[in-house]
């Protein structure tokens, strides 16, 4: 949040000039791939339960 990004985001539009599809850099889309992947990952996740940080601490320490 607070970060500008300045981009070349193209939009194509049909004879009624409503936006049909849109052109973005590369670096773009695998970003957007990649927060998509992270989100699902997440949702996966979701019904895990959770442990507190000193048995986190733990379980690092054990390997």
């Amino acid at each position: 949040m607070g970060e500008t990004v300045h981009s070349s985001v193209h939009f194509i539009t049909n004879e009624s000039g409503e936006k049909i599809s849109v052109v973005l850099p590369i670096d773009e889309y695998k970003k957007m791939i990649e927060d998509l992947h992270d989100l699902a990952v997440i949702a996966q996740r979701n019904d895990e339960g959770t442990i507190s940080l000193a048995d986190m601490k733990k379980q690092l320490t054990s390997v």
